[in-house]
């Protein structure tokens, strides 16, 4: 056997809130003009978010309002000061992305995966944990005692083809009130006892807390910073990762639109050829439609790309397929891009 970890963060963790934060600016932009064209980043801590990046959009929006609703929604105070330093995009990338040219946002390359393990086709340790931070979620709106801030961690046992056997450790570091700890504590084990046991799996140990406290969480006990979760947002260390953040870009840029793309050949590939799992890889230039490379990995070899997939695989027509302009990016940040 073998042991092998992988990693989610509730939505209250501060870089996850800044993800929040910059999908929900460019939700509003593209809501009020869908050719909006936005590279969002946030950072917070200690009283101040700063609001950074481009935007280029005939939308009408406030980020200091927007940022402030978001912040109450995952159950945070608002009383922040939030400092907007966002400026237009750069003629020299619209060059490339206009309507007329039709070209990826950046460069650089993009993964997607799929496995046959759970009906989402994704891994059953990175299923499990994106379940419970949807519950955690429910908890921190439903019960006091429970705060917004956390993350949760799986160390399993995998077999030879690396399916997974057993879970050794389930590490949860919650914030909490630190008033009932054997009530919350109690509460989250529970759910995650009968979460595994629906997948024949059973928690050996559990580490809750290990430190022994955490009453100060957010903001105020760590800096957050967008981009900082990329594994968390892809497939929790399960398959590779693209160098890119996918949250606060408007679908022009690859580094979101690839990746979502990416993971449908994943998908499709996986059911095609009957395979136990997937890993599609996207390349991109700046400017220029057509990618570059599509590699695609499998548990039966490598298998090739077909003139379609780089057709479909082009920016523009991406985001027709996929509706991309009208999808809830504030929503696919919180809990990971990828859960069905």
């Amino acid at each position: 056997m073998k042991l092998f970890s992988n990693e989610v963060v509730f939505r209250g963790h501060p870089d996850k809130v800044c993800d929040q934060i910059a999908s929900a600016i460019l939700d509003e932009c593209l809501k009020q003009d869908e050719g909006s064209r936005c590279g969002i980043e946030v950072v917070g801590g200690k009283g101040t978010i700063f609001i950074t990046g481009e935007i280029t959009s005939e939308a009408d929006y406030d980020v200091a309002k927007i940022a402030k609703r978001v912040l109450r929604d995952i159950g945070y105070h608002d009383d922040y000061e939030i400092i907007d330093n966002i400026g237009k995009q750069s003629p020299d990338i619209a060059m490339g992305t206009n309507d007329e040219v039709q070209g990826a946002g950046d460069q650089g390359m993009m993964f997607g995966y799929a496995c046959n393990e759970t009906k989402e086709l994704l891994p059953i340790a990175m299923v499990i944990l994106q379940k419970l931070s949807m519950k955690y979620d429910e908890l921190v709106h439903g019960d006091e005692d429970f705060y917004p801030d956390g993350k949760a961690q799986i160390t399993a046992y995998y077999d030879d083809e690396f399916r997974i056997r057993g879970i050794k450790d389930f590490t949860i570091s919650y914030n909490n009130s630190e008033k009932d700890r054997e009530r919350t504590d109690k509460i989250l084990m529970d759910y995650v006892n009968g979460l595994c046991a629906e997948y024949d799996l059973k928690v050996e140990k559990f580490l809750i807390n290990p430190t022994g406290k955490f009453l100060i969480g957010g903001f105020e006990g760590d800096a957050g910073l967008t981009g900082r979760k990329i594994v968390v947002d892809a497939y929790q260390s399960f398959a590779n990762v693209g160098g890119g953040c996918m949250n606060g870009k408007d679908p022009t840029k690859v580094d979101l639109s690839g990746a979502y793309m990416a993971r449908v050949f994943a998908k499709e590939m996986l059911r095609k050829h009957d395979l136990k799992w997937c890993e599609v890889q996207l390349s991109y230039a700046i400017g220029l439609r057509r990618p570059l490379a599509i590699y695609i990995a499998s548990d039966k070899g490598d298998l090739e790309a077909d003139e379609e997939m780089y057709d479909r695989a082009q920016p523009a027509k991406i985001i027709s397929e996929l509706d991309m302009r009208n999808i809830c990016y504030e929503k696919q940040a919180m809990f990971g891009h990828f859960h069905d």
